[in-house]
């Protein structure tokens, strides 16, 4: 008997068209806000760091969903909008909006049946749900695990080092940083679930654990102990 092959909801030409949309969307964001855009206070808060940290999420987001045998067609469109409205709403509501406008984007340029933007718009508006995964399905947990995680390893190191420039800090405040990435990284790797996820967030804490190690080994009176806001 040969294995049935599951038609994607969503072909990848129509993919690459949401995609194309939500970086349209994140730069008109951008564009539409005084002083740069709500969120411009740190450099990277920008339409283009926005949209890569969804990418990144999109792609962790359908490797957790297609090895824990959750729906990788709603995980993927979910993740794809998932911040969409990040850089116009506030915090608290980024999540109701993005849904709002994905549900509006898919029953306009989508042909897919209504249940499958039900499912897409709930896994988006779980995605900022702090409390217990075994609460949501599976889909908007497979969403919420790669959200966590694109927050650490190397690419969060990489961002609080950025930050280091942009507060003048120099170098030798490197350790201090990032065992905020680790700190952090470790709260994070707490809360997913999946072995999937787990084993993603134990590869990435190991690198930055090694990073932190050869930072310390290289730099000759590198701040160790230095408690950094």
């Amino acid at each position: 008997m040969g294995v049935e092959i599951k038609e994607s909801a969503i072909s990848d030409e129509e993919f690459a068209d949401m995609e194309q949309f939500v970086y349209d969307y994140l730069s008109a964001s951008v564009e539409n806000e005084d002083g740069g855009g709500r969120m411009r206070w740190y450099p990277w808060h920008s339409a283009e760091y926005r949209f890569n940290h969804i990418k990144n999420v999109t792609a962790l987001a359908t490797k957790i969903a297609e090895r824990e045998g959750a729906d990788a067609d709603v995980v993927r469109a979910a993740a794809i909008f998932h911040d969409i409205s990040k850089l116009e709403a506030d915090q608290e509501a980024h999540a109701d909006e993005g849904a709002r406008v994905a549900r509006e984007y898919l029953k306009t340029h989508a042909n897919v049946p209504q249940s499958f933007i039900e499912q897409v718009c709930q896994s988006i508006i779980d995605h900022s749900y702090q409390g217990p995964l075994d609460d949501v399905s599976l889909e908007s947990q497979c969403l919420i695990e790669a959200d966590v995680l694109d927050k650490i390893g190397a690419n969060g190191t990489a961002l609080m080092l950025l930050r280091m420039g942009y507060e003048a800090r120099t170098h030798m405040d490197a350790a201090a940083m990032v065992d905020r990435v680790l700190e952090r990284g470790q709260d994070h790797a707490d809360r997913v679930e999946s072995d999937t996820a787990e084993s993603i967030a134990f590869q990435r804490l190991k690198r930055v654990k090694w990073f932190r190690e050869w930072l310390e080994e290289e730099v000759v009176g590198m701040d160790v102990d230095r408690i950094v806001d």
